[in-house]
């Protein structure tokens, strides 16, 4: 009689290590879901932009002190650099947006239980420089000298 083969036997693990998203992840997701409802009943462009900043403002007065400054700060260094860039939240962060598309974004420290901020540039930044380029900086603190770099980069992000 002729051996039949046997099928291979998985060598994985039977439980998968995966655990699902982080609290802090969900409660960015439900944040984010909340904003696009939001978006949605909004009535013209000049109520929407009214609304968005407002919410954006809001959102930034509920930081911890040491996040807050730096994002009051950020925001009015994006407000003067490029003016046309509209202030959003984006998964509950402030960001800024054009044509609808976030640009940039102010991730406080302890929207994920991290040692620093975040202000960070999606792929809608004109950043390219060459084949690598940063697309986030970490914060720990603003001075004049990081405000106006952070200034030039948002220009040229703006484009």
């Amino acid at each position: 009689m002729k051996d039949i083969q046997q099928p291979a036997r998985k060598t994985t693990p039977a439980a998968s290590t995966f655990e699902g998203f982080t609290d802090e992840e969900r409660a960015a997701m439900k944040e984010h879901a909340k904003e696009l409802k939001a978006a949605a009943r909004r009535g013209s462009r000049a109520e929407k932009a009214a609304e968005e900043e407002a919410a954006v403002v809001a959102k930034i007065a509920e930081m911890v002190d040491s996040d807050r400054v730096m994002a009051e700060r950020m925001h009015a260094v994006v407000k003067a650099s490029a003016p046309d860039l509209a202030p959003k939240l984006w998964y509950g962060m402030p960001a800024y947006a054009r044509d609808g598309k976030v640009v940039c974004f102010f991730q406080s420290a302890q929207k994920f239980n991290s040692r620093y901020a975040t202000f960070g540039f999606s792929d809608q930044a004109h950043l390219d420089d060459g084949a690598m380029w940063p697309t986030s900086y970490a914060l720990r603190e603003l001075s004049a000298t990081d405000e106006a770099r952070i200034g030039e980069i948002v220009k040229q992000a703006a484009g």
